[in-house]
């Protein structure tokens, strides 16, 4: 069991020992917040490669070049979280101020370690994700080359991945008061957004009214929107945040295509027939219109800040408007990013109500977290 670590009864009498560890925590705790959210990019661009090979190339097996991004990405976010896990444990050990790191201290372990909220998420999303990728190597094992995304090691893998994107988010959250950390909330936000979704895999053999990706996408597009906007809380935040998708976007469209088809010619290996016109399947599920949101969100934030409206309510407001606008939108996406195909009017249709509620839904839940995070950030 897991409690939060008490205050050092010495910081006061620290002296200028405090201060020189305060300088020293201020560029550890930069290092290691950009350590954990590089590994998730890292993990971002290799699941997209890994996504665009299958389409292109076909099967593959556990040791590719692609799952040596998506587990190097891993292992960089979880050696970045525990190098500052033992830098909070020693401060905590040697009586000095537990240096404020990403989140509120807590003991673990029977309280033997010292962990930084934000960052024993990320590490422990981090671990998971390398014992899952021994289930996902046993897998391999027995039934040999990949054929789909949902099998039961890779749904495991995807849920510990976005555990350390979560974990990334609190770090950065934990910093915000600082310009650095309000950057990192930018491009945090994003990759969370594209990845988010794609668990929702796991729900295909179910009969849902929907593909369960764009369900999810329509959940945790707007939830994680209003909680990046919220937690920044200043004007033109929801539109950075859709920017850096959209740069994030137009970079995996063309980098994803070119790694797959570089890949394959260097291994000698030929592309699946019939390829011309299809997009790169990640990126094409990152949805391009969440700036028209984005623009939604901000005068309906400007409304609560200007106009006395209940914050409460407005939150609520602004994720049934979002899931709407992307319910709507992100059909139009797939006609226009797919030549060959035809969205039927009935599916937009039922993607666009099924966006009321997963919309209210995403603005509650994107409000509860806002409150949640400043209480996880130290004093």
């Amino acid at each position: 069991m897991s409690t939060p670590a008490p205050p050092d009864a010495t910081a006061a009498a620290a002296g200028p020992a405090a201060n020189i560890t305060a300088s020293e925590s201020g560029s550890a705790a930069r290092i290691g917040a950009w350590g954990v959210l590089f590994g998730t990019a890292v993990t971002l661009v290799g699941l997209s490669w890994d996504i665009q090979w299958h389409n292109e190339v076909g099967p593959d097996t556990f040791f590719t070049l692609p799952h040596l991004f998506l587990y190097s990405g891993s292992a960089i976010s979880g050696f970045a979280s525990l190098a500052m896990v033992l830098i909070a444990t020693a401060a905590q050990r040697a009586g000095r101020p537990v240096p404020r790191l990403g989140g509120t201290p807590i003991r673990v372990f029977g309280s033997n370690l010292t962990a930084p909220l934000g960052y024993m998420i990320a590490g422990a999303g981090a671990a998971l994700f390398l014992l899952y990728g021994l289930l996902d190597l046993e897998w391999h094992s027995i039934y040999g080359f990949d054929a789909v995304l949902n099998t039961p090691s890779h749904v495991a893998l995807f849920l510990s991945i976005s555990l350390t994107m979560i974990g990334s988010i609190i770090v950065f959250a934990a910093h915000r008061d600082h310009r650095w950390g309000q950057i990192g909330i930018v491009v945090a936000i994003p990759i969370l957004i594209t990845f988010a979704p794609i668990p929702t895999n796991a729900l295909n053999n179910l009969h849902l009214p929907a593909d369960p990706t764009i369900l999810g996408l329509v959940l945790f597009g707007p939830m994680l929107l209003i909680l990046g906007a919220a937690l920044l809380a200043r004007t033109g935040a929801a539109i950075a945040i859709a920017a850096a998708l959209g740069a994030m976007q137009a970079l995996l469209w063309w980098f994803s295509p070119w790694a797959a088809q570089t890949y394959a010619s260097a291994i000698g290996l030929p592309l699946r027939d019939g390829l011309t016109g299809r997009p790169p399947e990640l990126p094409v599920m990152m949805p391009m219109f969440l700036i028209v949101a984005a623009v939604a969100v901000e005068a309906l934030f400007w409304l609560a800040r200007n106009r006395g409206f209940d914050a409460r309510k407005i939150v609520l407001v602004a994720g049934a408007v979002t899931g709407v606008i992307i319910g709507v939108t992100f059909p139009l996406q797939l006609t226009f990013t797919h030549a060959t195909s035809r969205i039927a009017i009935g599916d937009v249709v039922t993607i666009t109500l099924l966006g009321i509620p997963l919309g209210l839904l995403a603005g509650f839940l994107g409000g509860r977290f806002t409150t949640m995070l400043p209480a996880v950030r130290e004093a």
